[in-house]
């Protein structure tokens, strides 16, 4: 037996602050990011998905952008620590989820995507559910996309 089960994306206010600061005290001193370092951009912010079952398959996605944008998800392999080791590019996972609404765009009509790598990177998630209780992403907002206008969830087959 199989059952849908809906996942939202989570803002992750928290991490997210956490790798501004990490942002900000290198500016501040005058540093450079550590070699292969990822840093924070000003335009992302740090999502979750929290898993309550492992055994799943992809199926959809839903993304509604309240206005024309651009949203580009990108999963991380790195299993956070609340002390925060730095995210290096090498934890970035291929594909990006890359999501958009032109301006043209009625208020109903769908989000456009590239579909093969929507469905492969959902594949991928469901594949590291199965050995996580919970993944991080980064979500970077473009041209009038925002934290506000947007709602995003993946939805998966559990089996029993």
């Amino acid at each position: 037996m199989s059952t849908e089960l809906e996942l939202p994306f989570l803002p992750d206010t928290q991490l997210t602050e956490v790798m501004r600061l990490r942002v900000q005290s290198l500016q501040q001193r005058g540093q450079k990011r550590q070699d292969g370092e990822r840093l924070l951009r000003p335009n992302e912010a740090v999502y979750r998905l929290d898993f309550s079952k492992q055994n799943l398959r992809f199926s959809h996605w839903t993304v509604r952008l309240a206005q024309p944008g651009h949203l580009t998800i990108t999963a991380t392999s790195q299993l956070w620590t609340p002390d925060l080791t730095n995210l290096m590019t090498r934890q970035l996972l291929e594909p990006a989820g890359v999501f958009s609404r032109a301006p043209g765009d009625a208020s109903d009509a769908p989000v456009q995507c590239y579909e093969a790598d929507a469905h492969e990177f959902g594949e991928r998630i469901a594949e590291l559910a199965k050995v996580r209780k919970v993944m991080y992403f980064l979500f970077a907002f473009a041209e009038g996309c925002s934290p506000e206008t947007i709602d995003c969830s993946i939805t998966f087959t559990a089996d029993y």
